[in-house]
């Protein structure tokens, strides 16, 4: 990561427009390499532990720095952070992953699976019917539960179909998204040990990512993560 990621992202900020980006243009693309840089050691420590990391591209893992504004009100091109989703089949992948997300003052780094289609929904749904014990003991294991807290996601206000109010675990069986998350302060991320952080803590995520993977190949027909 270049050392002057985060003041290219401040700076994008505060004067987000193509005539901005247009004259800072090369300033952009170094920022942009220094990235995925970073992306491309997380990918090859990831690979020693699933080989299907290795065949990943970095840019296949990092999002568009544009902006899709066609159904939003603001209007601003570009995004101010720069994020990169690692999971087989890169950022579209339906599989569960993890992420990287670079921003001034709110770096974090995180993994799960973020708004599912619904029919992969239905078959985590059904995972924790099954097993959703297994899952409740995955995020109150001592070490995952203080780095990552809580499961974090939108919820329905009611119990989904087919499941009881009453269900034991009715409050994971109303989530919509399964993410957990870890802050990472400016200094973490424009560190040479960033990546080292990054991959300690997904090593963390691995039976929870495990959980969800277990569902979704069964929607998807394919493998696991890790």
């Amino acid at each position: 990561m270049k050392k002057d990621t985060l003041k290219f992202l401040e700076q994008l900020a505060a004067n987000n427009s193509k005539e901005w980006m247009d004259t800072n243009r090369n300033w952009y693309l170094e920022v942009k390499e220094g990235f995925l840089g970073t992306v491309r050691e997380i990918l090859t420590e990831l690979s020693k532990e699933d080989p299907r990391f290795a065949i990943l591209k970095p840019k296949e893992c990092i999002f568009r720095q544009n902006r899709d504004i066609r159904f939003s009100a603001n209007k601003n091109p570009y995004k101010n952070n720069m994020g990169a989703y690692f999971s087989p089949g890169g950022k579209k992948s339906p599989m569960p992953g993890y992420y990287l997300h670079v921003q001034p003052g709110e770096c974090f780094l995180g993994g799960g699976i973020w708004m599912p289609a619904s029919d992969v929904l239905k078959k985590i749904r059904q995972e924790i019917d099954y097993s959703g014990a297994e899952l409740k003991e995955i995020i109150e294991e001592k070490s995952f539960k203080d780095t990552f807290g809580e499961i974090r996601g939108e919820k329905l206000k009611t119990s989904p179909r087919d499941y009881p109010s009453d269900h034991p675990f009715i409050d994971f069986l109303r989530m919509k998204s399964f993410v957990v998350s870890k802050p990472l302060t400016d200094k973490e991320a424009l560190s040479d040990d960033l990546v080292n952080v990054c991959c300690d803590n997904y090593k963390k995520m691995k039976g929870f990512n495990e959980f969800l993977s277990r569902a979704v190949d069964d929607a998807d027909g394919g493998e696991g993560i890790l």
